[in-house]
């Protein structure tokens, strides 16, 4: 088998051992590398001696980010592989001959590289993911509120659909004064604009739905969490500036552009480009993107049978963003998302169609930011453009048998 390259390395990573495997020729080097800032400093500098041409790692839970941006700031050619492309042949398992395999299939090119972005978009992302995690932990502290409030028999969601509203607050702070809720004091409050005046709830509902029962130490505890909710508000908010700053102008530019697809707002752009970027080079097909993604059809065929298709595991930043901007594009019935839903949900579930509808989302934003187009909502109609006597017949068929006859008039 021929050589891709003469001078490579295949690295075995972990927590706190790096174990290198530098392949000259037919003459083979190993050493263990502790994972200390000055131990992968000399390793890198140990291959940079040698003329190292290629090295390539396992991307081993978050262990091979910090080796990784040193061997990328010195300079030094690096891809990162899943590690169930290269496993090797099970029994005599060592993490030497670890380091020996993946050195001996990057030597013959036999090795796939993972997508792996400048150290911009890294950082990026980092940002978005963060924001992410902060928003889920909001979530649970609004379910927590939430049952704290039930415990309490005060039915303020019932009241008020946004309990993490200006007016859900100023409701909230009012319960906390111990003051009890009657006519009087609806009054002075509905005045005071504490209550808003768009509630569709009618004062009497509000009143007995306001009024509860809760102990000193449930006072407490909502104090608490309500601190919390509002520190986490403040973060949120400042992740969402710190974002805002750090996007370059090509990258705010295409999360304006893919923000013309129904269902995809500044939140979810900023996390679409934050991960796949600007430049769709990358990805040699729109297929590519969206298998990378994790949202096409998987591919599982033996002896001409199609087996499960279920999804491949992709990124699951990108993913999930996807999924959540489908559930919105949905309900705008005006747009091709809405009836693509109405057409695979029928047959195949609600959850495939939702997944099928992220994809065509994600074809879109691939060839909006490739070829510079705007996106063109096929429309709701769509679908009923085709086959339309074989569909008009079945409709009638579905009619006759329900008892119903139709006569037909030529349009």
């Amino acid at each position: 088998m021929d050589r891709v390259y003469d001078k490579c390395c295949g690295i075995d990573v972990h927590k706190k051992l790096i174990v290198a495997c530098f392949k000259q020729g037919n003459r083979q080097e190993i050493r263990d590398f502790g994972a200390t800032t000055r131990e992968l400093l000399e390793m890198a500098d140990w291959l940079k001696k040698g003329g190292c041409e290629m090295i390539a790692m396992e991307s081993t839970s978050s262990y091979w980010k910090p080796l990784y941006n040193i061997l990328e700031v010195c300079e030094l050619n690096v891809i990162v592989v899943n590690a169930r492309h290269m496993k090797a042949v099970p029994g005599r398992k060592t993490d030497v001959k670890d380091a020996e395999w993946i050195a001996d299939l990057l030597q013959h090119g036999l090795l796939t590289a993972s997508y792996i972005p400048d150290r911009d978009q890294r950082e990026l992302r980092e940002l978005v993911r963060y924001r992410k995690s902060l928003v889920g932990e909001r979530n649970r502290e609004l379910n927590r509120l939430q049952k704290m409030l039930e415990g309490a028999n005060i039915k303020l969601s019932g009241t008020i659909t946004d309990i993490n509203g200006k007016s859900a607050r100023n409701i909230l702070e009012h319960i906390l004064s111990g003051k009890k809720m009657d006519s009087a004091e609806y009054d002075i409050l509905y005045q005071q604009k504490v209550i808003a005046h768009n509630l569709k709830a009618t004062k009497e509902q509000i009143i007995d739905d306001l009024n509860g029962v809760m102990s000193d130490l449930q006072k407490k505890m909502m104090r608490i969490l309500l601190n919390h909710l509002d520190e986490l508000n403040a973060h949120i908010r400042e992740l969402d500036d710190d974002i805002d700053n750090f996007m370059k102008p090509e990258e705010k530019r295409a999360a304006e552009v893919i923000q013309d697809i129904p269902g995809i707002g500044n939140t979810g752009a900023q996390a679409i480009i934050s991960v796949i970027g600007t430049d769709m080079e990358r990805f040699p097909t729109d297929a590519h993107l969206s298998s990378w993604a994790g949202l096409c059809p998987g591919s599982n065929e033996s002896a001409h049978k199609r087996k499960s298709g279920r999804t491949t595991k992709g990124n699951a930043l990108l993913r999930d963003t996807l999924v959540v901007c489908a559930h919105a594009a949905v309900k705008n019935k005006t747009s091709y998302f809405s009836a693509q839903f109405a057409r695979i949900s029928a047959h195949r579930g609600k959850k495939r169609a939702y997944v099928a509808v992220a994809h065509s989302m994600l074809v879109a934003i691939y060839h909006i930011l490739k070829d510079g187009v705007v996106f063109n909502d096929l429309g709701a109609d769509y679908y009923n453009q085709f086959n339309r006597e074989r569909k008009i017949n079945a409709y009638l068929k579905k009619l006759k048998a329900l008892g119903c006859e139709v006569s037909v008039v030529a349009a």
